[in-house]
């Protein structure tokens, strides 16, 4: 399976006129930052705006970010200009306003969840989480080397990932689907991940209740997956607009359009947001790939020569390892790949 690389749209030479369209959108974006910052002092000068208040950002509408107080009232606030890169799950500090309050002030993070966009830049898509939750499901199927891409992923920014199977009802009466999901899940508990089932339709979401009680998490994985109809079910107020495969292509259709927050009655908060649907690893080091497959972990240092590949080379503690029965085949497949495609880039 081919998966897109949109890196390479920033190894393509722009033409004069693409230049020259670029350069004058960042300019009006930069006017445009210039006019807010210009009517976020100025309100802060004349005194329009309430006391200054640690806040959480819990929703990302294009250039006003969405905020709540610490009694749970939400408003839309501008930010100064000098706050770019703010995201949901961001503690902020921030003064209320009628109609628009003001950001001020960014408190530091504990985590931050980051994607490269199409030109190999690194941003961040949400802040302070505790946990992803990789959801996959019977259909769109799924396939090792895009599941461990996303635990990659996870293990380079050091959050904790959880793999979710949802639509749990097609597996029944279906034994060969069953088999398949069986033998593309059984590696994983042995090397430490965490594997939820759920079934959005038949209910039985107390054990993603559990795991998702007390922390921020955030849900990652293909469209049509059914990560929009898993919140509805836990968060029947959120309502969020749901669609169904392709009947051409038999993926799934993008819905969610905004990063929002969201409280569950059991404790803890849940992102969505269409940013994090996918991870491009374009921007990772072949050490860094190295270093998300937990296997590896203890043998990384151990062969004989410093710039081992894992290919054939003769004392690599890997492919010792692969011979034991320590590394998979299908793993170390994974791996190759995903080096691979670095190279590509």
């Amino acid at each position: 399976m081919r998966y897109p690389n949109n890196a390479l749209m920033s190894k393509r030479k722009l033409t004069r006129q693409q230049s020259w369209r670029i350069e004058k959108i960042q300019e009006e974006r930069a006017r445009r930052a210039d006019r807010r910052d210009a009517q976020a002092e100025e309100a802060l000068t004349v005194g329009e705006l309430g006391p200054e208040q640690q806040g959480l950002v819990t929703a990302h509408f294009g250039t006003q970010l969405e905020v709540e107080s610490a009694n749970g009232i939400r408003q839309r606030c501008h930010l100064r200009a000098n706050l770019e890169g703010l995201v949901t799950g961001d503690r902020v500090v921030w003064c209320e306003g009628d109609p628009t309050g003001v950001i001020v002030a960014q408190v530091d993070r504990r985590s931050v969840l980051s994607r490269p966009d199409p030109y190999g830049k690194l941003k961040p898509v949400a802040a302070n989480i505790d946990q992803i939750i990789l959801v996959i499901a019977p259909r769109p199927e799924p396939h090792a080397q895009l599941i461990d891409r996303y635990l990659v992923a996870a293990e380079a920014v050091g959050i904790e990932p959880v793999i979710l199977l949802n639509k749990i009802d097609l597996l029944q009466n279906n034994r060969d689907l069953q088999l398949q999901m069986d033998n593309l899940l059984a590696i994983y508990p042995a090397l430490g991940y965490r594997i939820l089932h759920t079934s959005s339709l038949q209910g039985g979401l107390d054990e993603l209740h559990s795991a998702l009680r007390e922390r921020i998490s955030v849900f990652v994985g293909q469209s049509g997956v059914g990560k929009s109809s898993l919140i509805n079910a836990l968060l029947p107020q959120a309502d969020l607009r749901v669609g169904g495969l392709s009947a051409s292509t038999g993926k799934g259709t993008h819905t969610t359009t905004t990063a929002q927050l969201f409280h569950l009655p059991s404790g803890g908060s849940l992102i969505d947001s269409p940013g994090i649907r996918e991870f491009g690893l374009w921007h990772m080091s072949r050490g860094q790939v190295e270093q998300g497959f937990r296997e590896f972990l203890p043998l990384l240092g151990s062969c004989k020569f410093r710039d081992c590949q894992h290919q054939q080379e003769p004392g690599c503690a890997i492919l010792k390892a692969l011979q034991t029965g320590a590394i998979s085949d299908r793993r170390i497949g994974s791996y190759r790949y995903i080096v691979a495609s670095l190279e590509e880039s």
